[in-house]
Formats: C-alpha cells, structure tokens, sequence
C-alpha cells in the first residue's frame, strides 16, 4: 500500500530526471484515476506538472451514433485511439521512441512550442478540443485512463511512449459504486445506471485487468 505522499515523490522523482517524461496512469472504470492524477500534479505544481486524460480522445455523440457505438461508449473502439498515440507523441517531441530508451533525444522539446489537448466535459458527456495547454517547459506529463496498457490495436502503442506506468487497483466494491453514483449523477437513474455498469463498465473493467502486468507499479491506496 502507498500513500498519495509517497507517489508525489516518485512522480517528482521522475520529473526531475532532464526532459520530459510521460506517466501513465491506468485501472478500470471508477478506480479514481483522474483524482489520483489531480493530487500528484497539485503536489508537483503546474510549472512541473499537467494532466492530459485519454478521454479527451472519447469519440463525441454524433459519431458514436453515426457509427452505431452509443450503448458501447467506453470500450476501446468508442475512442480516437491513433489521435491518443499521436498527441503522446508529440508531447514527448520525438519519434515516439521513450527517453529511457532513446537519452539522446531532446524529449523536452515539444515542436514548435505549445501542445494543446483535448479534455472531457463530464457534464456533457462530450470531447472538447484545445483544452489543456502543455508548454514546453513543463517536464512531466501525467496521463491517465482505462487503456494505457491494453496491447491491440492502435493501443498496443501506448506503453512504449510512457516512462513509467502505474496500475491503479482499487476495492472493487467501492469502485463499482462510485460508477453507479458517477452514473447516477449525470442524468440515469438509480436502476438504468446499475445495469449500464454491469453490462457496459465491467465487461470494460475486466479488459483493462488483463494490462495490469504490463505496469511497472501497482497502486494500492487502500
């Protein structure tokens, strides 16, 4: 088990390490990914620190209807995963090759200056581009979702561009309530967000588990 104090470190510990660096954060739905995310770059600062959330990379309502995906929204198909892997990219403002593999690439150098990424609007349910501004000075990005470690298709990319991955696993009766009040307070009721979470969430949850090895620690916040 570790507390939030502890992994502020290591994520500063990361930071500080010459040029940017990517952490990736991932776990099943309602394991708290976007908090855990939130407390460590409130602890680093935002001089040292941003956030950059896969669901940024959610395809919006229209084409998930167009494309016949709606009631699926969530799975890996329901998002712009090449889109995902080509912003990781230039954040790290090279090949995509990850620093500790490649020192002799200037990681910190981020194009032409500032990268701007998509967030996700949870009271709209919807993707809203040019959100999140990363400059170029900032040396540690934080990135957090559901399919950092999943290993098909475009995703299968997302690994090898993270410096570290960290697998948040969380009680899961907790987590499968907080889905449902998450649910529950963007507009479904009581019941439809029960069954939404056992036939949508978990079936999701239990894709993103078989990643879990691939992380190179394991986050137990108790």
């Amino acid at each position: 088990m570790q507390t939030t104090t502890e992994l502020a470190g290591r994520a500063a510990a990361l930071a500080a390490r010459g040029s940017r660096r990517i952490l990736g954060i991932a776990g099943p739905p309602g394991a708290g990914k976007s908090t855990l995310a939130a407390l460590l770059a409130e602890a680093l600062g935002p001089e040292t620190a941003v956030v950059v959330p896969m669901d940024g990379f959610h395809l919006a309502r229209a084409e998930l209807d167009r494309v016949g995906l709606t009631d699926r929204k969530g799975a890996p198909d329901t998002f712009d995963a090449a889109g995902y892997v080509a912003l990781l990219r230039r954040l790290r403002g090279s090949d995509g090759v990850a620093a500790d593999a490649a020192e002799a690439v200037d990681a910190g150098t981020v194009g032409a200056g500032t990268v701007y990424a998509p967030a996700f609007d949870r009271s709209l349910e919807e993707p809203i581009a040019g959100s999140i501004p990363v400059t170029p000075g900032v040396p540690l990005v934080i990135t957090e979702g559901n399919y950092l470690l999943h290993d098909a298709g475009e995703w299968a990319s997302v690994r090898a561009l993270l410096d570290e991955a960290w697998y948040l696993a969380p009680d899961e009766e907790l987590r499968v309530r907080r889905l449902v009040d998450r649910h529950v307070r963007h507009g479904k009721d009581p019941a439809r967000a029960r069954a939404w979470v056992a036939r949508s969430d978990e079936p999701n949850a239990r894709l993103v588990a078989a990643g879990r090895h691939r992380a190179d620690l394991v986050v137990d916040l108790g």
